[in-house]
C-alpha cells in the first residue's frame, strides 16, 4: 500500500516540478537569459514541495490514499520543505552575494558564505525565544521548532504583503485612480524627447568637429611651419566652436538629464495610457468592481477589529460556520453544517 501511494505522490511530483519549471522558464524569466541552473532548481523543488503539501491537504479532505502514507508523505514533505527554506536557500542566497561581489576575493568566498550562514542561523534561532514556541516535548531538531519559526517570520512577511497589496491594488486596477491621458498626450512628449535626442546630437556634431580641427591644427605639415604659416595662424583667429568645447559638454550633460526625465514621463504616460484602454474591458470593469468591494471589505475589517480590541470580543465560530449556522436554525434548511463548512472553508 506505502509504494503503492508513493508512486501516486511520486508522479505528481513529477509534475508540479515540470510546470514549476515551465513556468519559471516561460514566465519569471520569459525576457531574461538565465546563467544559473541551480536556481531554477531550487525554484521547482521549492514549488514541487509546496504543491504536494497542497495535494496533501485535498487527499486528507476527500480521504485519498492510505492514512500512514499520508502521514508519512506530510512529514517527509514537512522536513524537506524546512531544509529548502532554512539551509539550502538562504545558503546559497549568500553563496550567490558573495560570488557576486568585487570585494570578495576567490580564496575567501567560502569561508565568508559560512560565517555569514552561522550569523543569520543563529539570529533565525534566537527569534523564537521571545514566543512560546518551546516546549520539552519537542527536541531541537522538532518539526514544530522549525515551523514555529517559520510560522513567525511567514506571518509577519504575508502581513507586509498583504498591507501592501490592499493599497497598490485598488491604486492599479481602479479607475478613479487613473489619470486621463490620450494619445496626442503621448505623441507631444514622444516629439519632445526626439527634439531633445536631435539638440545633443548637434552639440555632440559640433564638439567632434571642434575637437578634430584642434588635432588638425597641432598635426600642421612642415611645409606649413614656416613664417608664412606662422602668419597665417595668427591672421586666422580659432574657430568660435573650439572655444565653448567645456560649455557644450555641460549644455549635453544638462540635455541627456532632461532626456532621461522625458523618457520616464513618456514611459508613465504610455501605460496609463495602456492601463486606461485595460480598464474599459471586461476585465477592467471586473477588477475595478473588485476594487470598491474590497475597499469597503477592508473598511469593514478595520472597523471591526477595532471594537473587538476596544470591548475585547473573541471570535469562536469562523464566518462560514456562522452563515450555516445562520441557514440552519433560522431557515429550517437541512445541510450537513461539519461537512460543508469545510469544504467552502478550504474553497476560500
Amino acid at each position: 500500500m506505502l509504494l503503492q501511494d508513493s508512486c501516486v505522490v511520486l508522479a505528481s511530483q513529477v509534475i508540479f516540478f515540470l510546470v514549476g519549471w515551465i513556468f519559471f522558464v516561460k514566465m519569471l524569466f520569459r525576457d531574461y537569459e538565465l546563467h544559473h541552473v541551480l536556481v531554477q532548481l531550487i525554484f521547482c523543488i521549492n514549488f514541487t514541495l509546496s504543491c504536494t503539501m497542497f495535494e496533501l491537504i485535498i487527499f486528507e479532505i476527500a480521504d485519498i490514499l492510505d492514512i500512514n502514507s499520508r502521514y508519512f508523505h506530510w512529514y517527509f514533505a514537512i522536513y524537506s520543505m524546512l531544509f529548502m527554506v532554512i539551509v539550502l536557500t538562504p545558503f546559497y542566497i549568500f553563496y550567490f552575494l558573495m560570488s557576486s561581489s568585487r570585494l570578495v576575493t576567490t580564496s575567501m568566498k567560502n569561508p565568508l558564505t559560512i560565517l555569514v550562514f552561522c550569523i543569520y542561523f543563529y539570529i533565525f534561532w534566537k527569534l523564537g525565544d521571545p514566543f512560546p514556541i518551546l516546549s520539552p516535548k519537542h527536541g531541537v531538531l522538532s518539526i514544530e521548532q522549525g515551523i514555529s519559526r517559520v510560522g513567525v517570520i511567514g506571518v509577519t512577511v504575508m502581513a507586509l504583503l498583504s498591507g501592501f497589496g490592499a493599497v497598490n491594488y485598488p491604486y492599479t486596477s481602479m479607475a478613479m485612480f487613473m489619470r486621463k491621458v490620450t494619445t496626442n498626450d503621448v505623441i507631444q512628449i514622444e516629439k519632445k524627447l526626439l527634439q531633445n535626442l536631435e539638440k545633443i546630437l548637434v552639440k555632440k556634431r559640433k564638439i567632434a568637429i571642434a575637437e578634430r580641427e584642434k588635432l588638425q591644427k597641432r598635426n600642421l605639415k612642415p611645409s606649413d611651419s614656416n613664417w608664412w604659416g606662422r602668419l597665417r595662424s595668427v591672421a586666422t583667429p580659432d574657430s568660435p566652436t573650439s572655444e565653448n568645447i567645456p560649455q557644450l559638454k555641460r549644455d549635453i550633460g544638462i540635455l541627456e538629464d532632461f532626456s532621461e526625465h522625458l523618457f520616464l514621463e513618456a514611459h508613465d504616460l504610455q501605460n496609463m495610457r495602456e492601463r486606461l484602454e485595460w480598464s474599459r474591458t471586461y476585465q477592467g470593469r471586473y477588477f475595478n468592481f473588485l476594487g470598491y468591494f474590497f475597499s469597503i471589505y477592508c473598511i469593514w475589517k478595520i472597523f471591526i477589529s477595532t471594537v473587538n480590541i476596544v470591548f475585547d470580543r473573541v471570535g469562536k465560530v469562523d464566518p462560514i460556520t456562522k452563515t450555516f449556522d445562520i441557514l440552519v436554525n433560522w431557515f429550517g434548511l437541512d445541510v450537513d453544517v461539519t461537512l460543508w463548512s469545510q469544504q467552502i472553508s478550504f474553497i476560500v
